[in-house]
């Protein structure tokens, strides 16, 4: 069975020194690559080591008067929250722990100058120490193990490569150049003293030099240059049209005068072209909906017209009563109305004929379009409606046959 390796543990002096070398080389943000030179570390306890006992910002001294009374304070304030305790102390939550336990030991143990041996926070032989993180390092042996000395010649064969592949690279290539920059000058140099002049290439630039040329430079024609052109021909002034209301423009209040009146306009066209529609709309819905599907305009029963009639008798009475009262107001005169003076051609049944009141109905609204509406003459537009069917001075009589029930109705 391959042996196990667990990461973790008491920390030794060496693994302290290597951490240290390894935050001075990567920082203090690859806690991964300075993990992978500790082979008993993770990435996580090398951090918790660093910010909790390598860093040279923590403070290792003897706790001052003001620093107890400060803990006891915030630690009042703030129990158990020794993350937060520990950055307005100046020292570490382990340390502000670690003292607060002590404090309340030393407070509890006054009158007994001996101490308790059976402290349950001491760790007893065999005891694994959950944060070792925070403990001082245990000395190196003087015989180290093999895996300890591997460990520790990688770690400083990686750390004292200050150089990268591509640093590396770079330098070797720049010491190739300038060696053979050096055996090119000292082979002109003899050739010079054999008396051969060898000219040196130069390179032929791509692109514009700036430094030699103008980019995009036009060059001018000989000669003189025609600026006739660029004589001012002053227009003749317009007296007519110098007041400031011209010069100025048209003004703001204007232009919205003028759309919402034109905004009047058309809305006042549409009123009346949809009025007209409408009128005849309803007039298509009203014929088609009741005359052919054979309905009658008013269609009642008979108890509804008896009761009718009871209610206009109650009016009556009340009318008569009213005016045996001596009150002559003109006002609740007219609030009662005269039932008897209506016709009393008026059938006491529902006839199978209807009634053409629709003729009346449709002079009604011709009327109103009448009262409603601008014509031409009055500055508005004119719409054509139905010809109208009272040309006479009597009214004209329209004759309807009778229905036959037998069609309608076979089985009653």
């Amino acid at each position: 069975m391959p042996r196990i390796m667990i990461k973790g543990g008491v920390w030794r002096n060496t693994e302290d020194e290597i951490l240290k070398a390894a935050v001075m080389k990567y920082g203090k943000n690859q806690w991964s690559r300075i993990a992978s030179l500790l082979h008993r570390k993770s990435a996580k306890q090398c951090k918790a080591r660093w910010y909790e006992w390598l860093d040279p910002s923590i403070k290792k001294t003897e706790w001052s008067r003001e620093e107890e009374e400060k803990l006891l304070h915030l630690a009042k304030l703030m129990p158990t929250q020794w993350r937060t305790i520990a950055p307005i102390i100046g020292r570490t939550a382990a340390q502000c722990l670690e003292h607060y336990e002590f404090l309340l030991d030393k407070a509890a143990q006054r009158d007994n100058e001996e101490e308790t041996a059976d402290d349950p926070r001491k760790l007893k032989p065999g005891e694994i120490d959950p944060n070792p993180e925070t403990k001082p390092a245990r000395p190196d042996p003087i015989d180290m193990d093999e895996d300890e000395l591997e460990m520790l010649s990688e770690a400083r064969a990686r750390l004292a490569n200050t150089q990268g592949k591509k640093a590396k690279r770079k330098a070797r290539e720049k010491q190739l150049e300038e060696a053979r920059r050096l055996a090119a000058l000292q082979k002109r140099r003899e050739l010079r003293a054999a008396g051969i002049e060898i000219q040196k290439k130069r390179k032929k630039k791509r692109g514009v030099d700036y430094n030699a040329e103008i980019p995009f430079e036009k060059k001018p024609a000989p000669g003189f240059y025609d600026t006739s052109e660029e004589n001012y021909q002053s227009l003749d002034a317009d007296f007519r049209r110098l007041r400031q209301q011209d010069l100025d423009g048209e003004l703001r209040s204007e232009r919205v005068f003028f759309l919402r009146k034109k905004d009047n306009f058309f809305f006042k066209r549409k009123k009346e072209f949809f009025f007209s529609s409408a009128i005849l709309l309803f007039f298509l819905v009203y014929i088609v909906f009741f005359f052919a599907l054979g309905f009658s305009f008013f269609f009642i029963s008979d108890t509804e017209f008896f009761f009718f009639v009871k209610v206009g008798l109650f009016f009556l009475i009340a009318r008569q009563t009213f005016f045996f009262s001596g009150i002559t107001n003109f006002f609740f005169c007219t609030l009662l109305s005269v039932f008897f003076l209506t016709n009393n051609s008026i059938f006491f049944f529902t006839p199978k004929t209807p009634f053409f009141f629709y003729r009346i109905l449709q002079e009604v609204f011709f009327l109103m379009a009448l009262t409603n509406f601008f014509f031409p003459l009055k500055g508005g537009f004119f719409f054509s409606l139905h010809e109208s069917v009272f040309f006479l001075v009597t009214p004209q009589n329209f004759f309807f046959q009778t229905p036959n029930t037998f069609f309608f109705s076979p089985f009653r």
